[in-house]
């Protein structure tokens, strides 16, 4: 099992000492200029953006903009009515997207991002501003026993303060947009503890078969993962804040892998990607580590986790890797590593590599061109890359799911621009939590590529 280092055994990789560093708009630094991306590759990213905002301008009804939680790959007809809160999260961020880049009029996106937050805060249940996971497209009511979910209603919630800054000088956008995150009451899902709870459910927990009393999930976002964002807004929020002692109560294991250690829960390599899609970790640290290298070094660990299981799936090499949760042939899995998790059978899932496009661009870009080349039509859909494919079985995913869709556009952008960064950060809740917590420019900062 992982261990939790103490903090002054946590030092950032060897590697190129980066030189260059110059102030954010928001105070944080910036530790490098962008990496330069071969033309082919940008032009396959630039594609892969304007599918994917496409997929969220219209996989979600124009009377709410609630967007879909899954829609076929090809054209037809959908069968989810679930709406995710986190893809929402991720649309509202891809209409921002869509409107500086052209892919549809900014006045079109700019009245879809009011929809969609006057609906939210108008029409959707929700439990001390705490939304539930997936709700209906239509009505915004809760679908099936969806608990309240603390990370997801924060991703939402990224969406939305990325949404006041861009579109910041809309009026309306500005006022729903800080109603809904000033209405979430942080304090209420600690519940008492030092972390924040994982869910909320009337009927609460599923357990030994029957569901008990209303209440809180036992389980607690307490190990590092995809949480960092969550907490920085959860301090950082103008009201009901939680105090700074949280951010020390994440429980940070050390995982290691062909002899490289870093920071990690047991999950999938997504945990390294969703705080870095809006939040700029770049060139700070606070007294435990760098996360943005963390997260390089995560990505180089899960490419070399990959390339091990070429012995077994032999179509797995340096052209073709990634596994993250997806679709598979069996339904939906929670698979990846290291450590190994869930059956592995050699599925490949594109946005494993699209979601670590700012911490190996060069390698990621590679293998989004070469399936691309290589698979042609069959892993290429109307919303960009299928959501995971088993080239052995001549399986590719008949559906795309919204967080999947999200993650590659989002960070296909950071690479090429940094626009979700620089909008983002100009919240200065979030600025003023990363110095509560510690975070400073980090002087020794070293670049592992």
């Amino acid at each position: 099992m992982p261990t939790t280092k103490p903090p002054e055994e946590i030092t950032p990789a060897s590697g190129s000492v980066i030189a260059s560093k110059y102030p954010h708009s928001a105070g944080v630094f910036i530790d490098r200029p962008f990496t330069h991306i071969p033309t082919e590759v940008d032009r396959l990213l630039d594609d892969m953006e304007e599918r994917g905002c496409a997929y969220f301008f219209e996989e979600a009804p124009a009377e709410t903009g609630m967007v879909r939680n899954r829609a076929p790959a090809i054209v037809g007809h959908p069968t989810s009515q679930m709406s995710s809160i986190a893809g929402i999260g991720f649309g509202l961020s891809a209409l921002c997207i869509a409107a500086q880049r052209h892919y549809l009029q900014a006045s079109v996106c700019e009245a879809r991002v009011e929809t969609t937050l006057a609906f939210l805060l108008d029409k959707c249940p929700h439990m001390h501003g705490f939304m539930y996971h997936f709700m209906d497209i239509e009505s915004g009511e809760r679908a099936g026993h969806s608990e309240i979910s603390s990370i997801d209603t924060a991703l939402l919630l990224c969406g939305a303060l990325l949404c006041r800054k861009y579109f910041e000088g809309n009026r309306r956008i500005h006022t729903l947009a800080t109603k809904l995150y000033e209405r979430v009451d942080w304090q209420w899902m600690l519940n008492g503890g030092d972390t924040l709870a994982m869910a909320w459910r009337p009927e609460g927990s599923f357990i030994k078969h029957r569901w008990q009393e209303k209440g809180f999930s036992p389980s607690r976002w307490q190990t590092y993962s995809e949480l960092m964002t969550m907490y920085l807004m959860a301090i950082g929020a103008p009201r009901h804040p939680i105090p700074t002692k949280t951010w020390d109560a994440i429980k940070r294991p050390i995982i290691e892998f062909g002899g490289i250690e870093y920071i990690s829960g047991n999950a999938p390599i997504f945990i390294h990607q969703y705080a870095h899609a809006w939040c700029d970790f770049r060139g700070v640290r606070d007294r435990y580590a760098n996360y943005f290298i963390n997260s390089i070094v995560a990505t180089r660990a899960h490419q070399l986790f990959c390339l091990t299981l070429g012995r077994e799936f032999p179509w797995i090499d340096q052209d073709l890797w990634g596994i993250s949760a997806s679709l598979s042939r069996t339904g939906y899995r929670v698979w990846g590593g290291p450590p190994e998790r869930g059956h592995i059978d050699g599925t490949i899932v594109p946005c494993a590599t699209a979601g670590s496009l700012p911490f190996l661009p060069a390698e990621c870009g590679h293998v989004l061109l070469n399936i691309r080349q290589k698979y042609g039509e069959k892993a290429w859909s109307r919303y960009g890359f299928v959501d995971a494919f088993q080239p052995q079985a001549d399986w590719y995913a008949e559906d795309v799911l919204c967080i999947d869709v999200g993650a590659s556009v989002l960070m296909a952008e950071n690479v090429r621009t940094g626009f979700l960064w620089e909008y983002f950060m100009r919240n200065t809740e979030i600025s003023h939590a990363m110095q509560m917590v510690g975070f400073q420019p980090d002087r020794s900062m070293v670049e592992v590529r």
